[in-house]
């Protein structure tokens, strides 16, 4: 099958941000200003004066300074709460070089005072540049895990992961009775080879599920999206390969990719007790190793650090790709 590359991730709105020489990402108005084109600002026929007011302004000069007495005026309270997150968020990003420069800094422990949700959005418009040119759909739905949560499914060996968002909105719309009307239900397909070109149409829907079992390109995919934010990020280049166990008497470093995958990986290491439960969690082990092994620090030359991706209680990955950025035993 030919693989024909084509624009994807439009909603990250990668296309209004500028890279600087490092290839790391300016912040811009534009982007900025698209904020304020959301669902949850965009004023609505109830909206009040003084929030259709603030809003043209923002609209206009997004970047423009806002007082709490301007949010006090509103009207509707939830709608000044909205306004307040993404104000947040704009001020936050404001003030960092990049967009790179933001993460690392949460990464870091920088405290924010906004939702989680724009650090995924942060994760989304940089893994939208870094893979920039893939022309694999496989591997482009396997970059979705690093920045949306994803549910598992275990059938007879596979590891179906589809958008957490997506299935959410699929059930409510199963609990409304719209099997009345199968047209308007929302279609999660499986990914595959044969099936791939069909991904570029559809891949601001979230609407695909993937295979990510060892030995399934879905896995490779997320291999090469680690590799490659690891190189964007950090400048040097690593081998990532996938493991069905881990088995080293000289096991010396490890990181988990996900809250769940720290837990695991850090009791198998100290020799604890680990539950069957726990094991069925660990969806996928990995190997990394430098290129240039003198990247690592002196005592783990020559020794791999250990990857690993979990689902949670619940049957949902949270990917914490950022986990990556300040845990690897590098020098600098």
């Amino acid at each position: 099958m030919v693989l024909l590359g084509q624009d994807f991730w439009k909603s990250s709105g990668w296309h209004l941000l500028d890279k600087n020489e490092e290839g790391y990402l300016n912040v811009t108005e534009d982007f900025i200003a698209a904020y304020f084109e959301r669902p949850e600002l965009v004023p609505i026929e109830e909206s009040c004066s003084n929030e259709r007011d603030l809003h043209k302004k923002l609209t206009l000069n997004p970047t423009m300074k806002v007082e709490n007495k301007d949010l006090e005026k509103f009207k509707d309270k939830d709608s000044a709460f909205n306004y307040q997150m993404v104000l947040n968020f704009r001020d936050f990003i404001l003030q960092q070089l990049t967009l790179e420069t933001a993460l690392v800094n949460i990464s870091k422990g920088e405290k924010i005072n906004f939702p989680p949700l724009f650090v995924s959005q942060i994760v989304h418009v940089i893994v939208r540049s870094i893979v920039d040119g893939w022309v694999d759909p496989i591997h482009l739905r396997a970059s979705e895990i690093l920045f949306r949560e994803q549910s598992v499914t275990l059938d007879n060996g596979r590891i179906m992961v589809a958008d957490r968002s997506t299935v959410q909105f699929q059930t409510q719309q199963s609990s409304l009775n719209t099997e009345k009307n199968p047209s308007n239900m929302t279609q999660i397909d499986i990914l595959t080879e044969d099936s791939g070109n069909e991904y570029w149409g559809r891949s601001d829907n979230f609407d695909t599920a993937i295979d990510i079992a060892f030995g399934q390109p879905g896995l490779d995919g997320l291999c090469r999206v680690y590799e490659a934010w690891i190189a964007h990020f950090l400048k040097f280049s690593c081998q990532i390969r996938p493991m069905s166990k881990i088995e080293d008497d000289k096991w010396k470093w490890h990181i988990g990719l996900d809250v769940s995958s720290n837990s695991i990986l850090n009791d198998l290491y100290n020799g604890k007790e680990v539950s069957e439960q726990q094991l069925k969690q660990i969806l996928a082990l990995f190997s990394l190793n430098p290129d240039n092994k003198n990247i690592f620090k002196e005592d783990m030359r020559g020794y791999p650090v250990y990857l690993g991706l979990s689902m949670n209680e619940f049957g949902v990955i949270s990917c914490k790709p950022q986990n990556l950025l300040v845990n690897l035993p590098i020098l600098n």
